[in-house]
């Protein structure tokens, strides 16, 4: 199965899922005040190191609001999952949508998995990929991996993301030759 790279500078696309509150959210859209959003995809329950990558970024993401930033995070899993791996995200104070489709999955250019067995998971996931898109709905900034254990530090995201959105630095979306 080949999915396409996802180029920066590119429309983020219209995805809309629901989230744990009920509600439906558009993953590229920023929610007011914000006027960038930052869309972690995880690969669900069933990864402790995206259990550990979710409770860290809990930890920042005033700071990620402060700057102007809304964060959202994604997985293929099921409502039923989502609610499970919950009890394990004490602090979460970010939307979690759920129930990506491959073709989502796709159209974001992320690199899909098959379950090792049934005790990982019971469908096909997304490995961890990382969007930031800018007020005009373009992606400023992305990061993908093939596994769990290549992620962005979110610290030098946050600072890197500040210096970024500091006018004066006038700082161009990179990579797009």
């Amino acid at each position: 199965m080949k999915t396409q790279k996802f180029q920066a500078g590119q429309s983020f696309p219209l995805i809309k899922l629901p989230t744990l509150d009920g509600e439906s959210i558009a993953l590229g859209s920023p929610q007011a005040p914000f006027d960038w959003k930052l869309v972690v995809v995880y690969r669900g329950k069933h990864c402790p190191l995206c259990t550990r990558y979710l409770n860290e970024l809990s930890t920042l993401v005033q700071n990620f609001n402060e700057i102007g930033i809304d964060v959202v995070a994604v997985s293929a899993d099921t409502e039923t999952q989502v609610r499970q791996h919950i009890e394990s995200l004490p602090n979460i104070n970010f939307p979690l949508a759920y129930g990506l489709t491959v073709e989502q999955m796709q159209s974001l250019g992320v690199y899909i998995s098959l379950p090792r067995s049934e005790q990982e998971t019971d469908h096909l996931f997304a490995e961890p990929a990382l969007f930031v898109i800018n007020s005009e709905g373009n992606v400023q900034v992305l990061d993908m991996s093939n596994g769990p254990f290549v992620r962005p530090d979110l610290n030098v995201l946050l600072q890197g993301l500040t210096w970024i959105r500091d006018p004066k630095n006038n700082y161009p979306i990179r990579g797009t030759f």
